[in-house]
């Protein structure tokens, strides 16, 4: 009898799927002058779970059918298989059951089962909303430089790959490859518009539906939205002070601010970067590999562990200090299977990190904290690298495969549909 499915399982093999099928299309001779399996499977992850690491420059070893193949990839995996194929679904005037009203609750992080085709399509038009805008104005400064044509195609790929928090640059040339933002480091207008892109990705697709509907009402915003907010505050801002007080004093005040607050935004999830990481002191490389495993929030385009699960843990601390019973916040009570799934992820999260980063540095001969850099990079689906992912050997390169996949498809989804079925249970022992 053939098992039925459930909707974590179909979400975790809806992602592998995908991530086949692109492996194939990047192996086609259209797509590149020659191209290994491992490193078209490399590529084909990276792009479906947004995260940004490569192994080759992406605008000098692919063709541009090869970077439309990971253009599509980013944006479905951005927005997530699901979403998209629901939308497409009442597009065709489908009728959405049950079962797949369950998958898109699964998929987004929904809290209820009633209104998620229509939050669908809201995330969809509000989607290709702030790409087409991000897209017309990066255009307008690429345009200048690269010409018409090619100043919107750079324009659209790197709008779509900022609010989809993919980190993937096509800027590069043969003389000057993997440069990512660098040669825009000074420009405000690219920055500030990458920021906006990255943040309005990565906040979750249930907060823009608060800020929707509520507007600045901040008192009517769900809880899981003002934890997210708050959060997402404060994880710009403390970095952007420490990386500025810390580092980068080659750089003049000005361009030294824009420099701090553009990699405290990217860190958690967007990959991009506009001054050399490399050269970065180690403090800071530790506070960005911080930064990477917290990542974005829930039912959003950025993968890691989530702010939501990183407040939940500090609330339940500060209750602990505080010798108070029940974790807490704006008012409202965390339900204990909440604080024991946060603990569950972080535990999860920190053990791939780090089993994967000692790894790879047991294998390549490199430095420990440069390997922890990558895996934190992978499993946090963040993209930013030291410069060692184009180096490393097939064992490295298949454990950062799988961290990224397992950072993308997220850690109790991939546990539940591992152990789903297994419960032995409700017996309490003695």
């Amino acid at each position: 009898m053939i098992k039925r499915r459930t909707n974590v399982e179909i979400i975790a093999l809806g992602f592998a799927i995908v991530i086949l099928v692109g492996t194939f299309l990047l192996l086609l001779p259209v797509s590149s002058d020659h191209t290994d399996f491992l490193d078209a499977l490399f590529t084909a992850t990276s792009a479906t779970c947004v995260t940004g690491l490569v192994v080759y420059d992406t605008a000098t070893h692919w063709t541009l059918f090869g970077q439309i193949v990971i253009l599509l990839l980013i944006q479905i995996g951005g927005l997530g298989f699901i979403t998209i194929g629901v939308f497409l679904a009442t597009y065709l005037k489908k009728k959405i059951s049950l079962r797949q009203r369950g998958l898109i609750e699964e998929s987004v992080n929904s809290l209820k089962l009633a209104g998620g085709v229509k939050l669908v399509k809201h995330i969809i038009k509000g989607t290709f909303l702030f790409e087409g805008i991000g897209a017309i104005i990066l255009s307008l400064v690429f345009i200048e430089d690269f010409g018409l044509l090619k100043g919107i195609y750079l324009g659209i790929f790197h709008a779509i790959s900022a609010f989809c928090n993919a980190g993937f640059d096509i800027l590069g040339t043969a003389d000057n490859a993997f440069p990512s933002l660098m040669g825009y480091s000074g420009n405000i207008l690219i920055n500030v518009v990458i920021m906006l892109l990255i943040i309005t990705g990565g906040i979750g697709f249930l907060t823009w539906d608060d800020i929707y509907r509520n507007k600045m009402n901040f008192k009517r915003y769900r809880m899981q939205s003002k934890i997210i907010l708050m959060t997402t505050v404060c994880l710009i801002i403390f970095p952007t002070v420490f990386f500025f007080a810390c580092d980068l004093k080659n750089l003049p005040a000005g361009e030294r601010l824009l420099a701090a607050m553009f990699q405290s935004v990217t860190t958690r999830t967007a990959g991009f970067n506009t001054i050399d990481i490399s050269a970065m002191s180690e403090a800071s490389k530790a506070v960005m590999i911080l930064l990477m495993l917290i990542g974005g929030s829930p039912g959003s385009t950025a993968g890691g562990m989530k702010t939501t699960t990183f407040t939940v843990l500090i609330l339940n601390a500060i209750a602990t200090f505080r010798s108070q019973e029940n974790a807490g916040a704006f008012g409202r009570r965390l339900e204990y299977h909440v604080i024991k799934n946060a603990a569950t992820i972080a535990m999860l999260y920190f053990t791939l990190f780090f089993c994967g980063g000692v790894a790879i540095s047991v294998y390549e001969d490199l430095p420990l904290l440069d390997c922890l850099y990558e895996a934190a990079s992978a499993v946090g689906t963040v993209g930013l690298t030291l410069g060692v992912t184009p180096g490393l050997h097939v064992f490295s390169q298949v454990v950062l495969i799988i961290l990224m996949y397992l950072g993308r498809v997220g850690g109790l989804t991939l546990i539940y549909a591992v152990f789903s079925g297994r419960n032995k249970g409700n017996a309490k022992l003695p």
